[in-house]
């Protein structure tokens, strides 16, 4: 990752709006920031969450609260529990989230 020309701010997440997208099952509520290229988001799932698609773009993703499954294109699930992050790069590995108790992670892509 290649930063350049985004100057130094800060982010109150709590006074971003969230855009809803729902889900297979349940919903998302992102709140987004964009930096030059770089889109930096804040997202809860409810419980039940199931992601509507398979996703093929590149993240950086870490959990904050609750517990992640990552479905991935060959077969696998990842588990992840508050704490964890995982990283893949754009076209390398489709994925899609569910979560059971709902989940509070932080996004870079």
């Amino acid at each position: 990752m290649h930063l350049t020309n985004i100057p130094f701010a800060t982010v109150d997440w709590a006074s971003i709006e969230p855009t809803v997208h729902p889900g297979e099952r349940g919903v998302a509520h992102w709140r987004t920031q964009h930096a030059g290229d770089i889109r930096v988001r804040m997202v809860e799932y409810s419980p039940g969450y199931r992601a509507d698609h398979w996703c093929a773009k590149g993240h950086i993703l870490f959990v904050l609260d609750g517990v992640l499954d990552t479905e991935l294109a060959d077969g696998r699930t990842v588990r992840l529990t508050a704490g964890m992050s995982y990283q893949v790069a754009d076209d390398t590995m489709p994925h899609r989230s569910t979560t059971a108790d709902g989940a509070r992670l932080f996004i870079v892509d």
